[in-house]
């Protein structure tokens, strides 16, 4: 009892005491427990003691550093006293001079130390005002800091004090904005800051990351995927486990959201903090960095899906349809939970449903990458060396074939965002695609498009040895035009075959890639068929001369089929995707894609399409045998009407009885009627146009060489006779135009000369070659009107 009455009296004790003993002594039962509640007491009391003694050290560092500060602010202000008065004593000193004598040559120096004054008052301002900021970050970072090592410290107060010190960063950082623009010079005062800032920086972040990863731990994240079977990966919503994000409620939701929310804030604060210190380079790619806090939710994910993607390395469509069911089970809760505390954050550019699927693609690449690729490239080289055929290539086949049917399922996950993939390419590094794997590694793209192009020529080969795909016809409906281009099936399965290697290129996340990877496999595969098209056609000219109609229509239908490729590439040059593979700089697939990334080359040299060069070889081999063909026709209607030429004595009288023209002509017409038919039923129309139009020109030559300038003389009788002939001619080029006599420009004007009277020729003669052209002679020189003129005999 004596210890009883020991005690100080209840009205001296404090309000806190009071409530403290009341609950630790509420009965007579509870006064046995007085030498444990006096442990604890003490206990924490010796905590108190060893955090005021903390406190008491950080404040007296504090208040240390503010006094060098102030010290310092002291003597700048000192100086600026010295310098206001030693300008006053000037001033009243020039003032002093009679009739201001002098004043006008010191004001300018005056300005100069006013303008300088100023400017030291100014930094001044700053600095402190700085240093007063840095403080308050400094201060909340190592409250929060302290808060997270003691126990019993509110989760709410240190998320608080989080908020405080972000705020405090962001008015720290508009201030060192403004700073930047306006007083360039004071780098070395930014620096400083940057400096102090990137320190405090560099311990909230982490804290921050460490407390949300609590969080999400705390409400279940990430779900359980133990109960994910092979069979149920292509459930259309798993029913089994909820979504945590969406279950989540009361203090635990508050909490992770706040957290979300300061990630988010800090995130920009980041981006601002770079966008000023990258003023004048190239910004966007560096400022563009995934969303923290997703990358928080993805992780963890990721290492629980990798413990099952373990046991399916010779299964990879089951991996490939996991990662897909993730991405699609979570992707609504991204917009409807996450995206207004990004949107409340300012953090602009950022879609919390986009960078979702970024970062699941991603894990997932990055799997392929390290995992699924290096053994099948093992398999490969394996193969390279022994020689003996595996099943790696099928396996690498089978494994783009996943990877593709994969980004075309995720691309319409994409797309309900709003946002176009072509905008998400080479400008922005986001990776939509599984096929990413091979921005890293071009080395990898040259073995896929290696085995690729193997696969496609052994399909092809076949086909193009099949002499009937050479002989059935496919019509032009496969074009946006209506011409009927009478190619051969050849061509249709030929660009058939590349168009599949188009498409699997189509999803590859960069244009470069795009075209070195087409440039590997289409570019040889119209190669081979060109190739092969030539052998045909110097098969057919080696045997016959093209003399047979054979060896026209073999010509003729690799003529058409390279008129049909030529078509399909200037078509598919015309598409936005051939077009940005046109202008790509890297023009040679052996090297590396690294190499055109920092070239500037005029946009006149990057050709006309990918597919440019292939255009022109076409253009060039169907001019070549288009020629061909001419030059046989004409030499088989040069022989044929050779006697026809040579019979000079015909220009001076009648026609044969019952004839209207000549007889040595008929068979040499009936040749080339005859080659003709052959060639339009066989040969396209564009191509067959040229080659009448070209056989019109060369007989016209013919005739007007072989006969008008052989210093033949023309009777009355023998012009009729010619005129019939001339008709006959025409009649045959009849069948394809509505005026052949426009082809035969040579021929008709000589026909027109041979007509005129005497006095009109002899005028035409005269009057040169102004005359000529009134008389509608333009195609004829001078001396080959006089030498028709001379030639032509009048009898009446």
């Amino acid at each position: 009892m004596d210890s009883l009455q020991s005690l100080p009296p209840l009205s001296t004790l404090s309000t806190s005491v009071s409530s403290a003993l009341n609950a630790k002594l509420g009965t007579n039962h509870d006064l046995t427990q007085a030498p444990s509640i006096v442990a604890e007491f003490l206990t924490q009391c010796d905590d108190l003691e060893r955090n005021l003694v903390h406190h008491n050290r950080t404040l007296e560092s504090n208040l240390a550093s503010y006094a060098s500060f102030s010290n310092r602010i002291g003597h700048l202000f000192g100086i600026v006293s010295s310098k206001l008065t030693d300008l006053g004593s000037s001033v009243c000193l020039r003032s002093s001079v009679s009739d201001g004598e002098g004043l006008g040559e010191e004001l300018p120096s005056l300005a100069k130390e006013v303008a300088r004054v100023e400017a030291v008052r100014a930094y001044a301002e700053v600095a402190s005002k700085l240093d007063n900021l840095i403080g308050d970050i400094e201060d909340s970072v190592s409250s929060t800091m302290n808060k997270n090592l003691r126990k019993d410290s509110s989760a709410q107060n240190s998320e608080e004090t989080r908020m405080v010190a972000i705020k405090t960063l962001k008015v720290t950082e508009d201030l060192l904005t403004s700073v930047t623009k306006a007083r360039p010079q004071w780098a070395r005062l930014v620096s400083a800051v940057d400096h102090r800032v990137d320190r405090a920086l560099a311990i909230l972040r982490p804290q921050a990351i460490a407390d949300h990863r609590a969080l999400l731990t705390s409400f279940g994240w990430p779900p359980s995927l133990s109960n994910l079977t092979s069979s149920s990966l292509d459930a259309r919503r798993s029913s089994e486990v909820p979504n945590p994000l969406f279950t989540m409620h009361g203090d635990l939701k508050r909490r992770y959201c706040e957290n979300f929310f300061a990630l988010c804030r800090l995130q920009e604060l980041q981006r601002q903090r770079k966008s000023r210190q990258l003023e004048g380079h190239n910004r966007e790619v560096a400022l563009h960095q995934p969303l923290w806090a997703i990358e928080e939710l993805v992780n963890p994910v990721s290492v629980a899906c990798q413990r099952h993607f373990s046991k399916w390395i010779d299964k990879p469509e089951f991996i490939f349809a996991l990662v897909y069911k993730i991405t699609r089970d979570y992707v609504d809760s991204m917009d409807e939970l996450l995206q207004p505390l990004v949107d409340e954050a300012m953090l602009t550019g950022y879609s919390c449903k986009e960078e979702w699927i970024s970062a699941m693609v991603t894990s997932l690449s990055t799997y392929l990458a390290k995992e699924i690729f290096p053994i099948y490239i093992g398999q490969l080289e394996e193969e390279s060396v022994t020689g003996i055929r595996s099943q790696a290539r099928t396996s690498w086949l089978h494994l783009i074939d996943l990877m593709v049917s994969f980004d075309n399922r995720i691309k319409p996950l994409v797309e309900q965002s709003g946002i176009l993939l072509s905008l998400l390419e080479d400008g922005t590094p986001r990776k939509i695609s599984s096929l990413s794997v091979f921005c890293d590694r071009p080395d990898w793209l040259d073995m896929w498009a290696e085995i690729e192009l193997d696969d496609a020529m052994e399909k092809l080969k076949p086909e193009i040895d099949e002499e009937r795909n050479w002989t059935k016809k496919v019509q032009g409906a496969a074009l946006s035009n209506s011409d009927d281009y009478k190619s051969p099936a050849v061509s249709s399965i030929t660009f058939t075959c590349l168009s599949s290697l188009i498409e699997r290129c189509r999803l590859l996340p960069t244009v470069s890639l795009r075209s070195r990877f087409l440039r590997l496999t289409s570019t040889p595969v119209i190669k081979f068929f060109l190739d092969c098209s030539l052998l045909r056609c110097q098969e057919a000219e080696g045997l016959t001369a093209l003399t047979d109609d054979d060896a026209l229509i073999k010509v003729s239908n690799s003529v058409n089929a390279a008129h049909y490729s030529e078509s399909i590439l200037k078509e598919w040059c015309e598409d936005v995707f051939f077009l940005e593979m046109g202008l790509d700089q890297g023009e040679h697939p052996g090297e590396s894609v690294a190499e055109y990334s920092g070239s500037e080359v005029p946009i006149e040299e990057y050709g006309n399409g990918i597919f440019h060069e292939e255009i022109v070889k076409f253009e060039d081999f169907r001019t070549q045998w288009v020629e061909k063909i001419t030059m046989v026709i004409l030499r088989g209607f040069d022989a044929r009407c050779r006697d026809y030429i040579k019979n000079r004595r015909q220009w001076q009288e009648k026609s044969e009885e019952g004839w209207t023209v000549s007889q040595t002509l008929i068979g040499a017409l009936d040749y080339l009627q005859a080659k003709m038919a052959v060639i339009e039923e066989n040969l396209n129309r564009v191509d067959f146009a040229g080659i009448w139009r070209s056989l019109a020109a060369g007989v016209d030559k013919l005739i007007f060489n072989g006969i008008l300038m052989s210093n033949v003389k023309f009777h009355e009788e023998g012009v009729e006779r010619f005129v019939y002939d001339v008709e006959v001619v025409w009649g045959v080029f009849r069948a394809w135009c509505l005026r052949p006599e426009g082809y035969f420009p040579k021929v008709s004007e000589s026909l027109k000369l041979l007509k005129m009277e005497k006095e009109q020729l002899e005028d035409s003669l005269k009057g040169g070659q102004k005359r000529m052209k009134e008389n509608g002679i333009r195609h004829l020189s001078v001396a080959e009107v006089e030498k028709i003129g001379k030639n032509r005999v009048y009898t009446k």
